[in-house]
């Protein structure tokens, strides 16, 4: 294989020509290293379908153990070479991707005899390749659930948390990262470290949201409730952004939020999209499709702005949810008689996307490029970003995806991990996620160069947002490259930035200007 730059420790390092060294096949984990090109080939892309990078081997750990083996190795080496998780590969950038290094195959921690999945009274222990699916169906079996969710339940707790986790219930509970109390982490000098708040607590912020360049996360101990059994599921219609801003924000206010909906999120709903795109969805029938396209050549607006919200109940409570989402809606200007509404049970709920995912793939539109942009916006400046963006840059776009747009409170968010909101002052900012899929050739670049255009844009009008990698449907992909002992984590972690998008074999430093970009 032809030589490769790698960068370990901030400095650039060209890896020899010929692959590994031949001492890791000398290692006792030398028999679930796999070179076969199979094997590769399956680690050399991701959800993304953007960039591809072969790693030279790919290792099935047993236990955390010969993750430990595996990292102590390359740390000690002459040469390091990158060493890269993968649960799902639900990077969108690469970030699961090892050139000419090895990817660590997460899931086979799974595969054995005893369970990775261990419900408590109060709390969750889930190993970190576990699917969040699988953590659902676990609690579940004890009245329980955990109470901060992705939208997309078919990736890894190692892979959210690396991240941040993020979607319709941190505007209550803050995203996963903060409903975490103990984490197993494999540091970057192969040390097996328990760490929680109280106990080696550096190590325990940095990698909650570290995007794996702190340690990676082999288990985790999860905050749960009691587990809801219904829920009301309910979209909302608006013509206008400043009165569906305001609505949104209200909805997750402390004044609304405690007697009012348990998930609230957002989405834009380009006219074109809505004109010339599917005639249904799994929520709206054909006939709900054709409504929202009246209404938006009626209004003249260049977007439909939804709020999708959810009220959870039970048994017990089954009774008064009407008369609770009745109360609630009276507070808000949403375009009258533009409400839907679904009841189901609260896995059907959590597991929605599940089911757009089959239609996607039926269609033949789920494995294509997927060049996703999320970022953090200002409370402050969310109207001049629909001006300029929305209205603007894609108002005559006709994306295949979805544009989300909805806010959540700062106080939410700790501040010691190392993903954070927006410094901006503000007790709310928004999350924007351009999630839109290349289905020809010729999409990709087109989306890049708007996605370009949004940060440009970003840093022409001062616009402080930051630039992060997906939250709800690509999470459990990060890349890994040590070199810098967990203890000086604090130093590090002054230099890093966790909202700049990764390519393989990179670290990531913070980047200087207000939007943070490759």
């Amino acid at each position: 294989m032809a030589s490769f730059v790698s960068v370990v420790t901030g400095q650039l390092r060209l890896m020899p020509a010929g692959g590994l060294p031949r001492d890791l096949f000398a290692l006792g984990i030398a028999s679930k290293i796999r070179i076969d090109r199979n094997s590769t080939a399956m680690a050399s892309s991701d959800f993304g379908r953007i960039v591809e990078a072969a790693p030279e081997a790919v290792l099935h750990p047993a236990t955390p153990s010969d993750i430990a083996a595996l990292i102590r190795f390359s740390a000690s080496s002459p040469v390091p070479f990158p060493v890269s998780p993968r649960g799902q590969g639900h990077s969108v950038r690469g970030q699961s991707l090892a050139p000419g290094g090895v990817v660590v195959d997460m899931r086979a921690l799974g595969r054995g005899h005893h369970s990775r999945i261990n419900v408590s009274a109060d709390y969750v222990d889930a190993g970190g390749e576990q699917l969040w699916i699988d953590v659902l169906r676990a609690t579940l079996q004890h009245g329980l659930a955990p109470r901060a969710w992705t939208d997309y339940l078919r990736i890894t707790v190692g892979g959210t948390l690396s991240n941040a986790g993020i979607g319709g219930q941190a505007f209550r509970h803050g995203p996963q990262i903060a409903n975490v109390q103990e984490l197993d982490v494999v540091t970057g000098t192969g040390d097996m470290v328990t760490c929680s708040r109280e106990k080696s607590s550096d190590l325990f912020f940095a990698a909650l949201g570290g995007l794996g360049q702190f340690g990676v996360i082999t288990r985790a101990r999860i905050t749960l409730e009691q587990a809801p059994k219904r829920v009301r599921w309910v979209r909302l219609a608006y013509s206008d952004v400043a009165a569906f801003t305001r609505d949104q924000e209200l909805l997750i206010s402390k004044r609304a939020s405690e007697a009012g909906f348990d998930y609230v999120e957002g989405q834009v709903q380009l006219n074109r999209t809505l004109t010339e795109g599917p005639k249904s969805t799994p929520f709206f029938s054909e006939a709900d499709i054709n409504r929202l396209a009246g209404l938006a050549s009626m209004s003249g607006s260049a977007a439909i702005y939804i709020i999708e919200a959810a009220m959870y109940y039970n048994d017990t409570t089954a009774s008064y949810v009407d008369k609770k989402l009745e109360k609630v809606l009276e507070q808000l200007s949403f375009v009258p008689r533009f409400v839907f509404t679904k009841d189901v049970t609260y896995v059907q709920f959590l597991d929605r996307v599940r089911e757009e995912e089959e239609v996607l793939r039926s269609a033949g539109l789920w494995d294509v490029p997927h060049p996703w942009l999320n970022l953090f916006i200002p409370r402050s400046r969310i109207l001049d970003f629909d001006t300029g963006v929305i209205k603007g840059l894609l108002g005559g776009t006709n994306p295949v995806g979805v544009i989300l747009m909805y806010p959540m409170n700062t106080a939410k968010w700790d501040e010691r991990m190392t993903a954070m909101a927006p410094l901006a002052g503000e007790d709310m900012f928004y999350t924007v996620g351009l999630l839109r899929s290349a289905v020809v050739a010729s999409d990709l670049e087109l989306l890049e160069r708007e996605n370009q255009a949004v940060l440009a844009f970003c840093h022409k009008e001062g616009i402080g947002c930051k630039q992060y990698l997906p939250h709800h449907m690509s999470q459990d992909g990060w890349q890994q490259h040590f070199g810098t002992k967990w203890s000086s984590m604090a130093e590090l972690k002054a230099k890093f930035d966790p909202h700049t998008i990764l390519s393989p074999g990179q670290r990531i430093f913070r980047s200087t200007g207000s939007v943070a970009s490759t």
